[in-house]
């Protein structure tokens, strides 16, 4: 870009250097810049891609001038300057996520955002055609959140050689992992930017156990220049996240916990927006410890979603379990949960001020399973869940799930002040008295979490003894103050 142009708040300030070639740039060269504006001063680092181009991105977050200055160890990029103004952020754009009031989430300028999240791991390294059909099929999705993996994958369902590798390679399959391959990043990052532009958040594995090319072996040095070049070309995306890992107890054999520790404290000192950091255990009784400091948000793996309240309470951070088992007919119990299941399972998570992840893993000749691959949307739960999403931006602010008025494990409730709402799952009752709000009138929604339908009772009601129901399972009441 050239001096004294203007980008949008939340927005790419990208500068563009020539610098040296000779050697490995990607390692012999030392780039950042200082981002000024007035007494502030945000840090930042640049990277190489490649041809003599040095790259640094930065994404402003108040409106007015700011200088840029680079400092390098090479001299042609050292005290390069330039100046541009940032303006009021477009419509519909709000900023990073952050952690907002103790256990939910909003963007930075303070809107509540309120995860429905899917898994697509490893759509990236998909043919170009089936990447596009992914996202289509996203276009059309209620989903504002996507975990995918950086590296290709190599599990059931999913063999095939990627595209693109992360690194050089020889026509040996040795990797280099002194020299990225700038043109896959370029993808990745291109991707990332078109899930932006659809609202969705990139929930962005960095390491995985399911890796027949050897990234997840890399030694730590390795591992830290790969963290240090991928957090200096996309932290400045607003709508990264950081997760560490895809079930990271199955990498021990090669990564200790003090390998995980210091991954985490490398991204919370590099990354200048503070972007969502957590990581996703395999074995239901190995998470992580998420009360350390850098971690953001607990990221869980568990079908027993009726215990979030204890998650919740341990770590007292928001609690996102982003893979409560998925909808298809896989063989295997974690991919053949039917599609109510799932709907129920989101259901339990968002009434107690907990939230869900959403995967789809049907068998197909093509063996195109959403989970992996992405494609086509086969099942019928997203449809459910968009309308959960729906009922969820009517709250007022992140739900407390309702503690001492409920003693029945599979009933779920959250308030938010006098606002309530209550999940019965397979339960059906013809009337309710738990829970309700006291000396506050207020009105009663009958939501058909299936049906996706909510008939609001002509009737208000204060300090009533019960409400009626109508008696059917997966039924949901949302209580409202009048007012």
């Amino acid at each position: 870009m050239t001096n004294g142009e203007t980008v949008h708040k939340y927005d790419i300030m990208e500068l563009t250097l020539e610098g040296p070639r000779e050697g490995n740039p990607f390692r012999d060269v030392w780039l950042r810049a200082r981002c000024t504006q007035g007494d502030r001063q945000v840090m930042v680092a640049g990277f190489y891609d490649g041809d003599g181009v040095y790259r640094v991105r930065f994404m402003p977050d108040a409106e007015g001038p700011w200088e840029v200055v680079a400092e390098s160890t090479a001299p042609a990029l050292d005290g390069q300057r330039h100046t541009f103004t940032c303006g009021p952020a477009k419509p519909g754009v709000h900023g990073p996520v952050r952690v907002h009031d103790t256990y939910h989430f909003a963007f930075a300028d303070g809107t509540p955002y309120y995860p429905v999240g899917t898994t697509c791991y490893a759509w990236l390294h998909q043919p170009m055609e089936l990447q596009e059909r992914t996202l289509e099929s996203l276009r059309g999705a209620p989903f504002n959140k996507l975990r995918m993996t950086v590296f290709p994958k190599h599990y059931i369902y999913n063999h095939n050689e990627p595209p693109l590798y992360p690194f050089a390679r020889s026509q040996e399959g040795e990797n280099d992992y002194t020299q990225p391959n700038v043109a896959f990043f370029r993808h990745l990052e291109q991707r990332i930017g078109q899930l932006g532009e659809l609202g969705i958040e990139v929930d962005l594995i960095l390491w995985h156990p399911y890796d027949r090319w050897g990234y997840v072996r890399m030694d730590h040095a390795d591992d830290l220049h790969y963290l240090r070049y991928i957090v200096a070309r996309l932290a400045a995306y607003r709508n990264v996240w950081w997760s560490l890992a895809n079930e990271y107890d199955f990498t021990l054999g090669w990564k200790t916990m003090g390998h995980w520790d210091a991954f985490f404290q490398e991204l919370a000192l590099r990354d200048p927006y503070g972007h969502l950091r957590s990581i996703h255990n395999g074995d239901l009784n190995a998470n992580y410890d998420h009360t350390k400091p850098w971690v953001t948000h607990v990221c869980i793996q568990n079908p027993f979603v009726h215990e979030c309240k204890a998650w919740r309470r341990a770590y007292g951070k928001p609690v996102i379990n982003d893979e409560c088992e998925y909808e298809g007919n896989v063989p295997m119990p974690w991919g053949n949960i039917s599609a109510q299941e799932l709907v129920h399972r989101f259901w339990v998570m968002a009434a107690n001020g907990c939230y869900a992840g959403h995967g789809e893993t049907y068998l197909n000749p093509e063996e195109e399973l959403w989970w992996s691959k992405g494609g086509d949307l086969r099942g019928e739960s997203w449809l459910r869940l968009a309308f959960l999403r729906e009922v969820l931006e009517t709250l007022p602010g992140g739900l407390t799930p309702l503690e001492k008025e409920w003693v029945w494990s599979r009933v779920a409730g959250g308030a938010c002040g006098d606002f309530r709402l209550l999940y019965f799952g397979p339960h059906q009752p013809a009337a309710w008295g738990f829970g309700l709000p006291k000396d506050t009138p207020y009105r009663v929604d009958w939501i058909d979490t299936w049906e996706m339908t909510c008939k609001t009772l002509p009737e208000t009601f204060l300090n009533a003894a019960e409400i009626p129901l109508p008696g059917k399972p997966y039924m949901a009441a949302r209580i409202r103050p009048v007012g």
